[in-house]
């Protein structure tokens, strides 16, 4: 069987910003969480798709937001989309689909995490992680666990992983330490880019690997000696910034594998759903999903 382990908030995101908007029942903005739920079920359409699970942020701030203070938080995020995140995770319950909504940890977290369970249990194929985003290449394992880039069609295994990015799945947070990652609010070390953090960590895969020295590197890079004063005067910065890009794999998740098979949708609650999002195609379409499966 093959898992698959979907994005949630990303997906949430990518509904609102790129659908109509539209008024439910009550008045309020429901755009993107009917936009998700069709986005949802068309992936559901496929048959391979036989087990799956949404993660989301039910808050965007995280433990991370205790270790930095510049971690990313909930400020800016348009009201009308903030106010969908609880709607979101009910609307996917309600397709029949396991909803992971993350306080303490990250939606991230709830991926690798389930990600490293399957890839240890002889019944997965494969694990699929639909999610572009970059911090997930860290739980890629061989072609054992993928990510895939839903809207562009694109599926990265491990040797993907490292034509994309220069290293490999598990340098992933020491390259995101030394780059930065405007999205979650880090900034990186000075002098340091994606080609010069690349090629040193492909030879030296981890922070403390890298010698003070310039002189004593295996690798050629440019400005060698600049990157090396960076690095030495802010090693616990760069360590930081790893952990906070370093994904736990301990996210309190309680369900079992048996637990994510997709059997169709709750009628009775997607009905009361559809009436609240004034939608009465819902319905329909999720039926029509599951019929079409069988």
């Amino acid at each position: 069987m093959k898992v698959h382990l979907v994005d949630g908030t990303y997906e949430l995101f990518r509904a609102f910003y790129g659908a109509p908007g539209k008024t439910g029942a009550n008045g309020r903005e429901v755009g993107g969480t009917c936009a998700l739920m069709r986005s949802l079920m068309y992936m559901c359409s496929d048959r391979e798709v036989t087990h799956v699970a949404c993660a989301y942020d039910h808050v965007i701030e995280s433990f991370r937001n205790d270790l930095f203070a510049g971690y990313k938080t909930g400020a800016g995020i348009d009201p009308a989309l903030y106010g969908q995140f609880e709607l979101a995770e009910r609307a996917t319950r309600a397709l029949g689909i396991v909803a992971w909504p993350m306080i303490e940890h990250e939606a991230d977290d709830a991926l690798a995490t389930f990600a490293a369970r399957c890839a240890d249990d002889p019944r997965v194929e494969q694990v699929v992680i639909a999610s572009p985003d970059k911090d997930l290449t860290q739980c890629v394992q061989g072609a054992r666990v993928v990510c895939w880039d839903r809207m562009r069609k694109k599926v990265l295994d491990e040797p993907g992983v490292v034509a994309k990015f220069g290293v490999r799945p598990s340098s992933i947070p020491d390259w995101l330490a030394l780059v930065g990652d405007t999205a979650d609010g880090y900034p990186g070390l000075a002098r340091w880019g994606a080609r010069s953090a690349a090629a040193v960590l492909a030879h030296y895969e981890h922070l403390e690997h890298i010698p003070d020295d310039p002189r004593s590197w295996k690798v050629t890079v440019r400005g060698a000696a600049a990157l090396a004063a960076s690095l030495g005067a802010a090693r616990s910065e760069a360590l930081l910034y790893r952990e906070l890009a370093t994904l736990r794999r301990d996210s309190p998740l309680t369900e079992s594998l048996a637990d994510l098979a997709w059997q169709g949708p709750h009628v009775a609650d997607l009905d009361a759903l559809a009436r609240e999002l004034d939608d009465d195609r819902i319905v329909e379409l999720a039926q029509r999903t599951f019929a079409d499966r069988a």
